[in-house]
């Protein structure tokens, strides 16, 4: 198997897995795969920063922080001014952001446990190590 068809069909599995994903959250729990996204991550870092977002995602500042203006227009989050620096912001799930989470988490791990889940775990967790390892290698070229 060649590079290029390594490539072609980590891109196919990468845009089928998202499109399917993307409907059912749509569906199910009324966000798109992106937005939901951004609201895991919200979910789990504390004191989430916009930067904390742009890192894991990964994206711009400017580009994170018209996601979240986005998110904050749909409700589902909500920004604060830092305590020790009022110029900084953090972001923060609403009400309505931390029931979309719960809404979508179970069609999230469904989908997740459709595609990947007749993989054995041994497998999975190579394939999650050789995917960080690439990226990793990959961090110091420039995408341009």
């Amino acid at each position: 198997m060649s590079l290029r068809d390594v490539f072609s069909d980590l891109v196919r599995l990468e845009t089928d897995m998202w499109n399917a994903i993307d409907a059912r959250l749509r569906k199910e729990a009324g966000v798109p795969l992106g937005t939901f996204s951004v609201l895991l991550i919200i979910d789990a870092v504390t004191d989430c920063y916009v930067k904390d977002i742009a890192e894991k995602l990964p994206m711009t500042v400017g580009g994170a922080s018209q996601a979240v203006d986005r998110i904050m227009a749909k409700g589902l989050c909500s920004r604060k001014a830092e305590a020790t620096d009022r110029r900084v912001s953090i972001v923060e799930l609403t009400a309505l952001g931390k029931k979309t989470i719960a809404m979508g988490g179970p069609v999230f791990d469904d989908e997740l446990q459709r595609w990947l889940g007749n993989t054995d775990s041994k497998r999975i967790t190579e394939f999650g190590k050789t995917l960080a390892k690439l990226r990793a290698s990959a961090g110091g070229r420039d995408p341009g």
